[in-house]
């Protein structure tokens, strides 16, 4: 195969990077099966409700291989395949339940939400997911398996197996006795030693896939047919396959609605192949080299392992080398308001943080590796994380496995991702715009002196960051943990006070002044306690030391917000204000 252009690779070495080990996989691969042809890598999505971020991870895998593959020159197209054909199961909650009367049906037959301005129920879910791809600078094909059909680009693949339907029954023969243990869709379920959905809505939120949703196309005594027809007068796809002639390609068939109808079936297009059969038609239809799975498909019987077998079969094509992925976990996504129930979708992450840090979140973890992705408090850690890393990459000390994670999370092949001018830190911003609630004019003041010899002189330069830290305490911290100076000094407490606490607040209201930025400020609060003690400011502090900064920590606090913990004390005091410090502090 032949390079189109010099491109260096994110990671020499590719022990410790698994897109680059993937990548010389798949190369090697493509090489083997067509040489020359772009190399195909693949994902497929059910936009049967919310593509949540566990989806996200069907699709980043084979993002980063695709687009390490392109850093080398190679031409390779990642394909998004939309399994908007699947039928409609069933009614989520907060829907009307007048929806049921769509259960059945293709997800493009299915009218949308009410109040969504899509044409169908498939549209509704899927443009979320495709702006949020485009925002974290994800190169794909989408492909809607709606109008794949119904066009009749299956035609040829669907009269190949429903002349091979012996052959294919043969195959699913082989696991319908092994598979005693199945769920209410029919599907097998997962064995106990892989890893479980963090929790029942995302449990809830895989279930939309194929290959949860459907049988085999068992049908009983007129024989086995894997092709379920979509009723022409319904719609939906209750329906029984009761005759084929492999010569006129003459079906029939009948519906729970009372109708039945004989047509053609090179000339019908108003169906699919079921799911263990479709999957692997797609792989050699599309000559799919590379296609990661979810660990659900890792079970005897899966679609997964039965089309390994279907393809090369009945198809005579290869089944893509890829992954099993784990799952992704979510930490404290309670307090997001949304339509979804609870799953968190990436759009609704690229609410609260930047497009890099979420590709990073993947990109750092092997796809076998579970991870969770922070809503609460600990999104501020996560950030830290990043920051770290970024300065190890400035400084050049960062290991080559960091590197490169960093390097595809920071940018594809096509170019840098947009990023945050001066990214001051994420709990910084947070924490200046809940004290100031979003208040432009107060965040730019206290933005400007955080450090008075290179200040902020546009929030501009802080945003995207700071939009999303806004974001991130607008609504996902609860309204008890929000910060709230007091208006007024707390005349009780101060009344209360010994004179080693009245000197305390003293030496901190006296180097105000002197030490107004946050690298001051940080000097001067761990600095009073170490003053006291008769050590000088910059002293190591010993254990009884940490014990008397706590306990001055925890009155500054109760005397600014009437709590024993809060937003870090510099950048607490810079957002306040000196004169409302001098207020509030003076005893």
């Amino acid at each position: 195969m032949t390079a189109r252009k010099e491109v260096p690779t994110v990671a020499q070495s590719t022990e410790t990077d698994w897109v680059s080990r993937f990548a010389d996989e798949v190369i090697a691969e493509a090489e083997r099966r067509a040489p020359g042809k772009p190399i195909v890598c693949a994902s497929g999505l059910s936009p049967s409700g919310p593509i949540h971020l566990g989806n996200l991870r069907e699709v980043m895998t084979p993002h980063l291989v695709a687009d390490e593959i392109r850093r080398r020159g190679y031409e390779c197209v990642h394909i998004v395949s939309w399994d908007d054909y699947d039928r409609y199961r069933k009614v989520p909650a907060g829907i009307d339940p007048s929806w049921a009367e769509h259960i059945g049906k293709p997800l493009t037959s299915v009218p949308a939400p009410p109040g969504s301005s899509y044409p169908n129920w498939a549209e509704h879910f899927k443009a979320p997911m495709i702006k949020a791809l485009e925002e974290m600078g994800i190169e794909f094909h989408g492909i809607s398996q709606t109008e794949k059909y119904t066009s009749g680009a299956y035609r040829e693949q669907i009269l190949h197996a429903m002349r091979h339907r012996e052959q294919i029954d043969a195959v699913l023969d082989r696991y319908r006795t092994k598979d005693k243990d199945k769920d209410k869709a029919g599907a097998k379920k997962p064995a106990k030693q892989q890893q479980k959905p963090v929790d029942e809505a995302e449990l809830e939120a895989a279930e939309g896939s194929g290959a949860a949703s459907e049988d085999d196309g068992s049908a009983g005594g007129a024989g086995y047919y894997p092709y379920k027809p979509y009723c022409s007068v319904c719609e939906r796809d209750l329906t029984t396959v009761t005759s084929y002639d492999d010569e006129t390609t003459e079906m029939s068939y009948t519906c729970a609605c009372g109708h039945g109808e004989t047509v053609l079936l090179r000339e019908h297009d108003r169906g699919k192949l079921v799911w263990k059969v479709d999957w692997p038609m797609r792989w050699a239809y599309e000559g799919v080299v590379f296609e990661p799975s979810g660990v659900d498909h890792s079970s005897p019987g899966s679609s997964y392992v039965v089309g390994g077998q279907i393809v090369r079969e009945v198809f005579g094509g290869e089944q893509p080398i890829g992954p099993m992925y784990a799952f992704v976990g979510i930490s404290g996504m309670a307090k997001m308001s949304s339509s979804k129930g609870g799953v968190p979708t990436p759009a609704d992450a690229l609410e609260i943080m930047e497009a890099p840090l979420l590709r990073w979140l993947y990109a750092r973890r092997r796809p076998n590796q579970s991870f969770k992705i922070a809503f609460d408090q600990e999104i501020q850690r996560t950030y830290d994380e990043w920051d770290a890393l970024e300065r190890k990459i400035t400084e050049g000390t960062a290991q080559p496995a960091d590197a490169a994670a960093y390097s595809r999370a920071t940018r594809t092949a096509a170019g840098e991702l947009p990023r945050t001018p001066r990214p001051l830190p994420y709990r910084m911003l947070a924490s200046v715009v809940d004290i100031t609630t979003g208040h432009d004019e107060q965040t730019l003041r206290i933005l400007s002196e955080l450090d008075p010899d290179n200040p902020v002189k546009s929030l501009d330069e802080t945003r995207p960051r700071l939009d999303r830290a806004e974001r991130w305490i607008n609504t996902q911290v609860p309204p008890d943990q929000r910060t709230r100076v007091r208006d007024e000094p707390d005349t009780e407490l101060l009344a209360s006070l010994g004179e080693t606490e009245r000197e305390s607040l003293r030496l901190l209201l006296e180097g105000l002044d002197t030490h107004w930025s946050l690298d001051g400020l940080t000097t001067l609060v761990y600095g009073v306690p170490k003053l006291q003690a008769g050590f000088a400011a910059d002293a190591k502090p010993t254990p009884e030391l940490k014990v008397a900064q706590r306990a001055f920590f925890a009155l500054l606090y109760q005397l600014l917000v009437g709590r024993d913990t809060g937003p870090r004390l510099p950048t607490l005091l810079l957002a306040v204000g000196a004169d409302r410090v001098r207020k509030l502090l003076a005893a």
